[in-house]
């Protein structure tokens, strides 16, 4: 063992059980680092989310350098590449923002300023929550009231379908709740190990879950000339082939879209579920933007109900989780991290599991709990702030549906580009031509080449959006998504720049 170890020390290879001792400037023999890049656990390493990627740090930086007062071509730096409503300038809803004052800050009750409806609520989350305050944990479940209120509001919008409390879990937003159900679900070796089925183009936060849980992705192509819909012989292609590989067990679907906008209609969903019972696969539907539909013709169903629509055949077979969350629709409250999941089906041995796996991080966010409530639950007819509450819903998911409407109208004035209409959620995934002679130094320089474009259009406009090849597409082709959620008058401005831009890239490259 000895002469091994020395062969290894002569060939520099490095024990990580023995600690090398170096001498620092004062003097003091110091020890090697125990975690580093080459020890941290590699499957962290593969994840990517360029949601929050490069372009991003580039777009902070910049911001940094024009409050240093830096000469840039720009005044300032608009941040279109992540759905963060409230950033952009969206107002939040007057009535959850008092019921969680008045949660946080149990004192205000006595304030005549604060309507009796939005008092009431805050009374009612506060008896369900320990020693009446939203500071205290709840069950790792969540609070039994707010559950039983998103039963009621499922069966609301299913047009009656039963919901049974017991089947839903309050997460830390949406997210929360697929990598969960993702955990659940990993297992296996080689040729055994769990494969997941993903949209593409996909929100990364799939492909940096699967990576870092050391799961296989198999992508699954939507078709961009039907306006991003899904195929089924493109999902049995897909699972085909990938059981030469790994063991497929589940199917993810985004709808309304992330980050293409379609909207999927009713047959479509019952065409997945059938696939899916057919195939012995999972189903994950990722249902944040239900609110979120825009274009003429297009409805959002859930799966849930047209699952359980489908008969007792489908309804009592097929195992479905589905996700919403506080982030999204015409809320927008992000960094309340509120979300929901429901699941149907699921073995009870599992479920106990699930159940245990969840207590592991205690609770979710009790704030992000009781927003969830207010969601589900807003104010009704005949009280105080219902008038209020309808005002202000309607005019953000108004304003929204002009501009996605707008952007689609802009963008495809544009030579080398098009933009599919935005149907619902909440960006835009327009396809860009880029000149051979761009594309060839981007890949000189070792990027992408719709990275290399976004790149230049945020050095030369402050323009932030995120490059398609951080979603995925099919090779050859190339896009970018912007969300949005800025003001009109800036998204204007934002749309004017990036056809401007577009215009002066093609002329350089050409």
């Amino acid at each position: 063992r000895v002469g091994i170890s020395g062969q290894r020390e002569k060939r520099g290879e490095v024990n990580s059980q023995q600690p090398i001792k170096k001498m620092s400037e004062n003097g003091i023999m110091s020890r090697a680092k125990v975690l580093t890049i080459d020890t941290m656990n590699p499957t962290v390493k593969k994840v990517e989310y360029a949601v929050r990627g490069p372009i991003v740090q580039r777009a902070v930086e910049l911001e940094r350098e024009l409050s240093e007062g830096m000469k840039k071509p720009f005044a300032e730096v608009i941040k279109a590449n992540i759905g963060d409503a409230h950033a952009m300038g969206q107002q939040p809803i007057t009535f959850f923002r008092q019921v969680l004052a008045l949660c946080s800050y149990p004192e205000l009750l006595s304030d005549s300023t604060f309507p009796e409806d939005a008092k009431s609520r805050a009374c009612r989350i506060l008896q369900s929550c320990g020693g009446n305050s939203m500071g205290s944990y709840s069950a790792s479940q969540g609070i039994d009231s707010v559950r039983q209120d998103v039963a009621r509001y499922i069966e609301r919008r299913d047009g009656g379908v039963a919901c049974d409390p017991d089947n839903i879990y309050l997460t830390t937003g949406a997210s929360d709740g697929i990598v969960t159900m993702l955990k659940l679900l990993v297992c296996g070796e080689g040729t055994t190990r769990t494969g997941v089925m993903i949209p593409i183009p996909q929100y990364p936060l799939y492909s940096a879950a699967l990576a870092e849980l050391g799961a296989v992705q198999i992508n699954y192509f939507l078709n961009e000339e039907k306006c991003w819909s899904l195929d089924i012989t493109e999902l049995q292609r897909a699972v085909n082939e990938a059981r030469q590989y790994c063991n497929p067990r589940a199917l993810c679907i985004i709808n309304p879209g992330n980050p293409t906008g379609q909207v999927q209609s009713r047959q479509c969903i019952e065409d997945v579920i059938r696939f899916a019972a057919k195939e012995r696969l999972f189903l994950m539907a990722d249902e944040v933007y239900q609110d979120n539909v825009y274009a003429e013709g297009c409805q959002f169903h859930s799966f849930k109900k047209v699952l359980f629509e489908m008969g007792p055949e489908y309804a009592e077979t097929v195992e479905l989780a589905s996700f919403h969350s506080t982030s999204k629709c015409y809320m927008g409250e992000c960094g309340f991290r509120g979300g929901y999941m429901e699941i149907i089906n699921m073995d009870d041995e599992v479920k106990d599991q699930l159940t245990k796996l969840l207590s592991v991080r205690l609770c979710p966010p009790v704030p992000g709990q009781a927003l969830m409530d207010l969601v589900v639950n807003p104010p009704q007819p005949g009280e105080p702030s219902y008038g209020s509450f309808i005002k202000e819903r309607t005019a953000t998911l108004s304003a929204l549906a002009e501009k996605a409407k707008l952007t689609e109208q802009v963008l495809n004035t544009v030579q080398g580009i098009s933009c599919n209409p935005v149907q619902g959620a909440m960006y835009s995934f327009p396809r860009i031509t880029i000149p051979e002679k761009a594309v060839k130094e981007a890949t000189e320089t070792g990027q992408q080449p719709d990275m290399f474009y976004c790149m230049k259009m945020l050095e030369e406009t402050g323009i932030c959006l995120v490059p398609g090849s951080g979603f995925g597409q099919k090779d050859g082709t190339y896009h970018f998504r912007m969300t949005i959620l800025p003001p009109t008058d800036k998204l204007k401005i934002l749309l004017n720049k990036v056809k401007e831009f577009h215009q002066r890239f093609t002329q350089q490259y050409s």
